[in-house]
């Protein structure tokens, strides 16, 4: 059953369970589209990445945040998304991104968060955040951690590995953050004033109803170009 609640998370965010439950879920059947779609390194990855989830359940948040972080970090490697998906912009959704091995800073971040609420730990906690990456003076995107409310979040990210208190990231400027409950103006060291519409929001609820609806998309494009700032 535990396993059961775990896969429903991966293709739902909180707010989607609450309105929708699916009856019954089948990982053989998703790991077999997988394998259709991505080929056998796909599957591979994406089997790990069950079994990761799986086997850090009943582990400590701090310790899901870091094999969370750690496995993503190291499965998947920068490409942007006009090489990737052949578009501009698109948010990957967590499968997606382990089927290709490679995403933006984005679907790294989306992961992480979709991979943690898996595990148990409350969107509350979460937000995906827009920064910009002083030392490359680039846009870029982390996933934070509340600990507690008040409290000084942790920065997971795949620009720096290391999950680090967010006052010591003195290489980001936050913009705002966001998860499935609304949208923050981001202050370096506080939760932010909640506003409302964004283009973020809008990316977001697109990414949550291509989970749910369990869409696999694929490109075959320009895959040599990557932007070179990122460390993988």
């Amino acid at each position: 059953m535990q396993k059961f609640y775990i896969l429903m998370c991966l293709l739902c965010s909180f707010f989607v369970i609450a309105t929708k439950l699916f009856d019954s879920f089948d990982e053989p059947k998703l790991l077999k589209r997988v394998k259709t779609v991505y080929g056998d390194t796909g599957f591979a990855r994406t089997e790990k990445w069950l079994k990761l989830l799986e086997s850090s359940k009943n582990d400590s948040q701090w310790n899901q945040l870091n094999k969370v972080n750690t496995f993503i970090n190291n499965q998947v490697s920068y490409l942007n998304d006009l090489s990737l998906w052949g578009k501009k912009d698109y948010w990957a959704s967590p499968v997606e991104t382990l089927g290709r091995g490679k995403g933006d800073c984005e679907d790294f971040a989306i992961a992480k968060f979709f991979s943690l609420v898996a595990l148990g730990v409350p969107e509350n906690k979460l937000r995906l955040m827009y920064v910009r990456q002083l030392t490359v003076n680039e846009p870029h995107m982390v996933l934070i951690y509340f600990e507690a409310p008040g409290k000084i979040p942790l920065v997971l990210d795949n620009y720096d590995r290391k999950i680090q208190v967010a006052s010591a990231r003195r290489d980001l400027r936050p913009i705002y953050s966001f998860n499935g409950n609304g949208l923050w103006m981001a202050k370096a060291k506080g939760m932010g004033k909640k506003v409302k519409n964004s283009r973020g929001i809008s990316a977001w609820t697109s990414l949550v109803q291509r989970i749910e609806e369990g869409e696999l998309n694929n490109f075959h494009g320009l895959e040599n170009k990557q932007d070179s700032y990122v460390r993988n």
